[in-house]
């Protein structure tokens, strides 16, 4: 991959995930770990995006909170090395569980509402985001996911 294409393919991939509502440096420093061969340390990334390591740091967290990156412990040191965790499955696992928070969140005010027009737009809302998870889960299952996530924890 040419130099010029790996820039544009990180910059998307933090156009993409801004459009999420993670901050750009996320989604860039998302888009360099996918295209990294080995786990790599926060110092190396910060100085290919031209970030700050406080900026870089954030990131991994952030994407250690969406089951995007894991972070790799150095033995006797206080350096972490970090590698994008597997394919698009891990990111709608992610997306799947702050989903069904909502639901839930949403159905704790249930009770708040009477019977009318509040109730009926809630009750939407909580169906449109139980049938996305219901799609999301369907497609998970059709793929053979289940059984690579399995197969992934035994060698880790």
């Amino acid at each position: 991959m040419s130099e010029a294409r790996r820039r544009a393919f990180i910059t998307s991939v933090g156009d993409l995930l801004a459009s999420w509502n993670l901050p750009h440096a996320t989604g860039r420093v998302y888009g360099l770990l996918l295209v990294t061969e080995e786990p790599t340390s926060l110092d190396a990334i910060a100085a290919e995006l031209e970030l700050s390591k406080g900026a870089v740091s954030t990131s991994v967290r952030q994407l250690d909170s969406w089951g995007l990156a894991r972070v790799i412990p150095q033995p006797g040191s206080r350096r972490l090395l970090v590698e994008a965790t597997a394919g698009i499955e891990t990111l709608l696992e992610a997306s799947h569980a702050r989903a069904r928070t909502l639901i839930a969140a949403l159905r704790d005010g249930e009770d708040l509402v009477n019977p009318g027009p509040a109730q009926d737009r809630l009750q939407d809302v909580i169906g449109l985001f139980a049938g996305y998870v219901d799609v999301g889960e369907q497609l998970l299952s059709r793929s053979g996911v289940e059984e690579h996530r399995k197969n992934r924890s035994r060698r880790e």
